[in-house]
């Protein structure tokens, strides 16, 4: 099993930027395809990007361009770095590791505990 903790969430205006670590533990993130989910208040849990085992990545069309998802293999840790922040990027991210870069949220097994990023206009 693999163990995910996040960090480096915060309050930011909008058009900053913020990067998101995830480190794990217990297993290394070549195993996994691991993913960034976010969740505002009142709403579903939504996928944000995914990287695969290859270094391939997908984006949610809301961030393309604005959200980039990367990892350090050696420090077993997945990055993401996030530029032109706004309003609407408000909610607590969620690192996630799983055998797939297709479907929701219930394709994962394994989750860290979130960090919030609350972006102000």
């Amino acid at each position: 099993q693999v163990q995910l903790v996040e960090s480096g969430g915060g309050s930011v205006q909008a058009g900053g930027s913020l990067r998101l670590s995830c480190a794990a533990s217990g297993s290394s993130v070549t195993n996994y395809w691991m993913a960034w989910f976010r969740q505002a208040p009142g709403k579903e849990r939504e996928g944000v990007t995914c990287i695969n085992p290859g270094g391939s990545a997908s984006y949610a069309d809301s961030v393309k361009g604005r959200f980039t998802i990367s990892k350090d293999n050696a420090k077993n840790t997945v990055y993401l770095q996030m530029n032109s922040l706004k309003p609407e990027d408000t909610a607590m991210y969620y690192c996630a590791a799983g055998q797939t870069c297709s479907g929701g949220p219930d394709e994962y097994h394994f989750w860290g505990q979130g960090t919030q990023v609350t972006v102000s206009s």
